[in-house]
């Protein structure tokens, strides 16, 4: 499956033209709109589900075989989140707030960009290895805590600010998830898959419908930005891109097993940090962490981002 074979299959999926729904009924000015309770369950259910998903991953891996990559991809998961937020405040000349909110977003992880590259190395004949969902889900919360951390140190002592994070919804719902799926493994994910697993897209499509109303509400700020965000959703991935291969590689990791860890490091979220930013920072701006990660950095890891990878990781394997 090639590069534009791959962005047809996402771009077409339901989910991200439920996000283009959402931003044409908002600029048609239509009376479509979500109750902010139906939008809170939303983000309950996804948050908790993704984190109960993952548990599930690691309940099934030993850890004398994960141990090592899960600790470099720990050090992924608060690097990324660092470098994302210094270059949105210097680069970007964005404020503590929305520089935390694009951190958060590329601190954590897409999943739709993780299948897509484990899809690619398989195809082009490397097979990854079997144990990488388990660092999807290691991925997806360190990043998202320390962005939202940077956003808040400003308000107040920082041990505030990391308490206030730490029990906060979206925090609580992906480790809370994460322990539970963890614990109760492959046999508690049978009891509840029929709610859990079978409606996580549906209800996922609806969220990003309303985060598409959302993003288009707020749409006339991003010319406050412009070129410039376009620059940030491409270079940042390629830079988080190499060090991810380049971890990869360094842990033993197959070509396939890099190739997806560099697609993973260049990913930036599109369903967990949305859902935890509308909720610890809701004075964030959407139009400009949304933009990025579903218009920019979304669409470019799947048509350059994830072969630029592979060939990174095959120029490293060699």
């Amino acid at each position: 499956m090639d590069a534009l074979e791959l962005l047809r299959l996402n771009l077409l999926s339901p989910m991200v033209l439920a996000f283009a729904l959402g931003m044409a009924a908002r600029l048609l000015r239509s009376d479509l709109a979500f109750p902010e309770a139906m939008y809170t369950a939303l983000s309950i259910y996804l948050l908790f589900a993704i984190g109960f998903k993952g548990g599930v991953e690691l309940s099934k891996t030993p850890l004398t075989i994960v141990l090592l990559p899960a600790l470099a991809t720990l050090g992924l998961g608060l690097f990324r989140p660092l470098s994302s937020y210094v270059l949105a405040r210097r680069f970007l000349a964005l404020g503590r707030v929305d520089a935390g909110a694009l951190a958060a977003h590329y601190g954590s992880v897409s999943a739709v960009t993780f299948l897509a590259a484990l899809t690619f190395a398989q195809a082009v004949g490397h097979r990854p290895e079997g144990f990488l969902p388990t660092l999807v889900a290691l991925l997806e919360v360190p990043g998202i805590v320390v962005a939202l951390l940077l956003a808040k140190r400003g308000g107040g002592n920082l041990g505030e600010a990391f308490q206030e994070v730490l029990t906060g919804k979206s925090v609580v719902l992906l480790v809370g998830g994460l322990l539970i799926g963890a614990l109760s493994g492959e046999a508690g994910m049978e009891r509840v898959k029929p709610f859990f697993v079978d409606p996580f897209y549906g209800a996922l499509t609806l969220f990003l419908m309303d985060l598409g109303m959302v993003a288009a509400s707020r749409f006339a700020t991003l010319r406050q930005v412009g070129f410039r965000l376009v620059l940030y959703g491409t270079l940042l991935p390629l830079f988080h891109g190499a060090i991810g291969v380049y971890v990869g590689h360094l842990v033993g990791f197959s070509v396939g097993g890099a190739t997806v860890l560099g697609a993973m490091a260049a990913s930036s979220s599109y369903i967990a940090a949305p859902a935890a930013v509308r909720i610890a920072l809701p004075e964030a701006n959407p139009s400009l962490y949304l933009a990025a990660s579903l218009a920019v950095t979304f669409p470019f890891n799947l048509v350059l981002g994830i072969p630029i990878y592979h060939a990174l990781a095959q120029w490293m394997g060699g």
